[in-house]
């Protein structure tokens, strides 16, 4: 019968370990902090990272990465490292730094200070081993806990910027009392395209409007799921109280709107913007007046 071996617990050995050796190197690492920032400074800028900030800028950024990574190091909690980073981000994104960069300056640092713990412990190898073996491991952890909060950031700063875009790419402008017009410009999908709505529908609820002049002369062209979801929110429209009148329609995108089954006859459409305006103001009643010009006084 074969004995069982029993388990070496060597995680346990591992955290010991380590609890012994991390404060050691903490002290190391804050004793020469001076010295290893420079150190990594001049590494940032010869390796051309960061190339949107200042030499002055640059310095500053690594003396809070440097004293967050330490704490890091002391701790073992990530929170601290983790809202620097994301406040970090913030500040340097619309910069224009990179996301490259940001692993690039983090992986340099962490060569930087191996390379001060080899210098400090290379009379003794095995020790130097064990010291390398406690702090990768939490250099790694923080590492990726930089890269990570700096992504989400640029993936949240993005998205903001999508939406503003959106946003400032389908305006619904009021134009007189109760009279909406929505111009339209350049590929208009499925997202866009839902997104026009509620922005229409929430436009009219607000104004209380009871013409909308919808304007598609800036769309090269539709697919027949948004030219649907175009059908849709004139409907949606109609049913807020709304009439609605569509300009600019190109022969593609009314082709388009036949082959769906669309019946144009239906559909208040009128061939161009200024035209479209004069119907809605038809439909509430309003009546333009020119001003005569001003007879010159002799």
């Amino acid at each position: 019968m074969n004995e069982k071996i029993p388990e070496v617990p060597v995680v346990q050995e591992t955290r010991e370990r380590d609890q012994h050796l991390l404060p050691e190197l903490v002290t190391h690492l804050r004793q020469n902090r001076t010295e290893l920032r420079k150190q990594w400074a001049a590494r940032i800028t010869s390796a051309h990272l960061l190339s949107a900030m200042t030499d002055e800028e640059i310095f500053s950024m690594a003396t809070g990465v440097y004293d967050n990574y330490v704490e890091v190091l002391e701790t073992g909690s990530m929170e601290a490292l983790q809202a620097y980073a994301t406040d970090l981000s913030e500040r340097i994104i619309p910069r224009g730094v990179e996301t490259y960069e940001v692993l690039g300056i983090v992986l340099l640092l962490r060569d930087v200070l191996a390379r001060s713990l080899f210098d400090k412990y290379r009379k003794d190898f095995d020790l130097l081993n064990e010291v390398l073996d406690a702090y990768e491991p939490a250099a790694n952890r923080i590492a990726n806990t930089v890269a990570v909060s700096f992504v989400r950031e640029r993936e949240r700063i993005i998205r903001q910027q999508q939406e503003a875009i959106r946003e400032l790419s389908t305006p619904v402008l009021q134009v007189r009392e109760r009279i909406l017009i929505l111009p339209i410009i350049g590929v208009l999908d499925e997202q866009r395209a839902q997104q026009l709505t509620e922005q229409l529908l929430a436009g009219i609820r607000t104004s209380r409007a009871k013409v909308v002049v919808i304007d598609v002369t800036g769309v090269p062209d539709l697919d027949a799921s948004v030219a649907n979801h175009l059908v849709q929110t004139v409907d949606a429209s109609r049913l807020m109280g709304a009439s609605v009148i569509v300009t600019g329609l190109s022969p593609t995108i009314a082709q388009t709107l036949v082959t769906i089954g669309v019946d144009l006859g239906k559909m208040n459409t009128v061939g161009d913007l200024q035209g479209g305006v004069e119907e809605a103001e038809r439909l509430l009643g309003f009546k333009v007046i020119n001003a005569e010009p001003d007879e010159r006084r002799s």
